[in-house]
């Protein structure tokens, strides 16, 4: 299984839906993902991700 790298883009899911997001920190077990910004609050929407659940669709 490939790891993410910073850049890439990647999808996975959360509650019964599919996401796609960009990879802004890798840790050892997870990822920090941007999906989305929320313009309420000026910032952007981001999970962490476990490496085990989510697929790599762009690579930079």
């Amino acid at each position: 299984m490939a790891t993410a790298k910073i850049g890439d883009n990647i999808s996975f899911n959360r509650d019964g839906q599919s996401y796609k997001g960009t990879v802004t920190v890798v840790r050892e077990n997870s990822v920090i993902v941007e999906y989305g910004y929320n313009e309420e609050k000026d910032e952007p929407i981001s999970t962490i991700v476990n490496h085990k659940n989510y697929k790599i669709t762009k690579a930079t």
